[in-house]
């Protein structure tokens, strides 16, 4: 099949297919006389393997090490369970980080007024505080 229908059966974008391609996550294809790359069944299911992790928030090197173990029949399962068990470590620590960030916006969009008048905390927050270098009250900038 050509990259469209590879693309259609795995859900992965041409573009992305590429990528991975690029980046060694999938093997470079066969092509015909004119240039074109084929892929088979095998490719496709890599590409679906590649979806479902990044679904899952893995990052391409992750990915890389999963696929290396998913393909290696040796493998142990306590590898598989290590590095999904690091991965839930970085989730839980970009949920925390996220959640600060949230939490001090609700803060800031709390004490904002709203109205017709120009000053903000908001704004403030992100100049570094009131009366920042840069502001519309500034006319030496």
């Amino acid at each position: 099949m050509n990259i469209g229908d590879a693309a259609a059966a795995s859900g992965v974008s041409a573009k992305m297919i590429r990528h991975y391609e690029e980046l060694g996550l999938i093997p470079r294809t066969v092509r015909t006389g004119a240039g074109y790359r084929v892929y088979g069944e095998r490719e496709v299911h890599l590409l679906r393997f590649i979806r479902q992790s990044r679904q899952l928030g893995f990052s391409m090197k992750q990915i890389g090490d999963l696929m290396g173990l998913w393909l290696d029949q040796s493998r142990s399962s306590m590898q598989v369970k290590q590095l999904a068990e690091s991965h839930i470590a970085e989730l839980d620590q970009r949920i925390r980080e996220l959640q600060g960030m949230k939490s001090t916006l609700e803060r800031l969009a709390h004490e904002c007024r709203g109205d017709h008048r120009s000053d903000c905390p908001i704004l403030d927050a992100l100049g570094g505080g009131a009366g920042s270098c840069c502001g519309p009250a500034d006319a030496s900038a």
